[in-house]
């Protein structure tokens, strides 16, 4: 079997654990016939040789900065075929300065919704919610997404600015609370996929802490969000 090529890069805020979370899926790749390479920055995305031999790209770098050399690197590995895919704000909150980036990725975090101001005690507790992801019809089609029902997280809730290019396989809706500002629900991909090229891109928007990482529906849309993504040619 042709053994694959993944490249891991994380970094960022170091509130989402880059390190111990993308170890939890090393395993899974190397079980997988990948031969993985893990770099703590994204200088590797301006390396042409590197990006066009690497399959698959697993981001875990929340926030941080990315150079206009290194996003056009990760962008045109990305229309040749190498295939992207994250979670959390590894991948929804990244390079927030960067519209190249956003444009590759088709969504981008806007904000968790916290408790009631009573209720917050100054931890990052305050912005956990109990909420439910949603398959889509869609979703209960795609192999990314198949045969998962829709499960019951109590973490942050990402809200996502998006467009339309995205293909959505979950969604999470914003209820509309009196001490809100917004005056009706609001609905929010949690899972999408995105063609660019003949890359193939997955974003999955739960995965704040290590525990949520390990629920199994959202580790199994993780794991299956890697291969299917994973260069097809």
């Amino acid at each position: 079997m042709t053994r694959k090529k993944a490249l891991v890069v994380r970094g960022g805020w170091e509130g989402h654990q880059p390190v111990k979370a993308t170890e939890l899926f090393l395993p899974f790749l190397e079980s997988h016939d990948y031969d993985i390479r893990i770099e703590e920055s994204t200088d590797v995305y301006a390396d042409t040789a590197e990006m066009a031999a690497t399959d698959l790209v697993v981001q875990c770098v929340t926030m941080s900065e990315i150079t206009a050399e290194q996003v056009a690197g990760l962008s045109a590995a990305v229309v040749a075929g190498t295939g992207l895919t994250g979670w959390h704000g590894g991948i929804a909150d990244s390079f927030r300065a960067s519209a190249d980036y956003l444009h590759l990725v088709g969504g981008q975090f806007a904000t968790h919704p916290g408790k009631e101001p009573c209720e917050r005690r100054g931890g990052e507790e305050d912005n956990f919610l109990p909420h439910t992801i949603t398959l889509t019809d869609l979703g209960r089609e795609h192999p990314v997404t198949a045969g998962i029902e829709d499960f019951a997280l109590h973490t942050e809730q990402y809200w996502v600015l998006h467009d339309d290019l995205i293909d959505v396989l979950a969604t999470t809706t914003h209820p509309a609370r009196s001490w809100q500002p917004w005056h009706r629900p609001v609905t929010s991909p949690a899972v999408w996929t995105r063609q660019w090229g003949a890359g193939r891109i997955v974003v999955t928007t739960p995965g704040h802490s290590l525990d949520v990482l390990e629920h199994p529906a959202v580790r199994t849309v993780i794991e299956r969000g890697m291969l299917w993504a994973t260069r097809t040619a």
